[in-house]
């Protein structure tokens, strides 16, 4: 579904993202771990267009979405949700969803969404900015769903949220993805959230893939290394 390709990123001078090369095969489930620091928001930022490559490909389909913009990402698939959810606090739950529409062909909020989401539903006309740091991320992931993506990038999406919202959000991905065929990399720091949610994890050290392992064949033991300070 998506391939990364001697993928470099760099700020100015300095070089961040070191030839990254993976894949995220159909309907597949990707964790990209890594203390803070080690790239992962960068990648993900440039993934989708936010921060250009200085080499490399993204692929998505086997088309080459290196040069493309943003929305123009969105258009062709790709779904972001950003570190800190960029809900809009002032709209309320319906209005924040319906943002997300744009890039679709549809008028109106599917119902799978508030199905996947009931909560979502109850409260549908409240302030964004009046939901639960949990409750924000959903609505974040909602609001990118209704795209219709192929692929959905997921930064740090436990961040701020109390760990009995984080084990529903795992089994809520691992939804989307059997109900919708969606590719979904995801990267994080709980080792809990990853262990649940993922179907193989990568580990990013220094702008570069340093482990990788299937889920089912994990040693956590040596994942908790790269991730302690």
């Amino acid at each position: 579904m998506m391939q990364v390709q001697n993928y470099h990123v760099s700020y100015g001078q300095s070089e961040v993202l070191h030839g990254l090369e993976f894949e995220v095969n159909p309907g597949e489930i990707v964790a990209l771990v890594g203390r803070n620091g080690m790239g992962k928001t960068t990648l993900m930022k440039s993934l989708m267009g936010i921060v250009p490559a200085t080499q490399g490909k993204m692929l998505l389909n086997n088309e080459d979405m290196t040069g493309f913009l943003s929305h123009e990402r969105v258009s062709r698939g790709v779904a972001y949700v950003p570190q800190g959810r960029m809900i809009f606090p002032t709209m309320t739950v319906e209005e924040n969803i319906e943002t997300g529409l744009a890039a679709s062909n549809r008028k109106t909020i599917p119902d799978e969404i508030y199905d996947l989401f009931p909560v979502l539903k109850e409260m549908r006309t409240r302030r964004g900015g009046n939901l639960s740091g949990g409750q924000q991320q959903q609505l974040a992931i909602a609001r990118a769903l209704v795209s219709e993506p192929k692929v959905l990038l997921l930064d740090e999406p436990t961040e701020g949220i109390q760990p009995s919202i984080i084990k529903e959000l795992a089994q809520v991905l691992k939804r989307i993805r059997d109900e919708r065929g969606l590719s979904i990399l995801v990267s994080e720091q709980v080792l809990s959230f990853v262990m649940d949610a993922s179907d193989r994890i990568m580990v990013i050290e220094n702008g570069r893939i340093v482990h990788e392992d299937n889920r089912n064949e994990v040693n956590e033991d040596t994942i908790v290394k790269y991730l302690s300070v």
